[in-house]
């Protein structure tokens, strides 16, 4: 049985070994890639410190806010801001922030200004009033009349 198997393999084998597989030719030519540029460091900058200041007094729409910051061009930048809420109080937050601490800041809060009033008042009206609606409750009338 075993000199069977093996006639017969070698017959597979023969009929095989007449087929070539074809050869592959792609269409178009491997794409040709440049070699990566070198790692340059970004450049180094002069320190740049700087320092800024503004203020919004609108009594209009109440809009009040004020904010100053300055930095000295090496990490260091400290500021603040501070600004009306709807109730009256003022908002101030001062901070600081370098490279070793981060960013810190510290929110201070004032009490209501007595002189504070809002800017809308409530609306003076009454409410509608509204009669209710004068309809008749439908009568029933069948569709149609049985035959029995």
């Amino acid at each position: 049985m075993a000199a069977k198997f093996i006639i017969l393999a070698a017959c597979v084998a023969t009929a095989l070994a007449q087929y070539s597989a074809p050869a592959y030719k792609p269409a178009y030519s491997a794409p040709a890639y440049s070699a990566p540029k070198a790692y340059a460091p970004e450049p180094a900058y002069a320190p740049a410190p700087y320092s800024f200041e503004y203020s919004v007094n609108d009594p209009h729409t109440y809009d009040v806010k004020s904010q100053s910051e300055y930095a000295d061009g090496n990490g260091y930048v400290k500021g603040s801001y501070s600004l009306l809420e709807a109730d009256g109080s003022t908002r101030t937050v001062e901070y600081t922030a370098d490279d070793y601490n981060g960013f810190n800041a510290v929110v201070k809060n004032s009490a209501p200004s007595a002189a504070y009033k809002p800017a809308y008042s409530a609306p003076a009206y009454s409410a509608p009033a509204y009669s209710a609606p004068a309809y008749s409750a439908p009568a029933y009338k069948p569709a149609y009349k049985p035959a029995y």
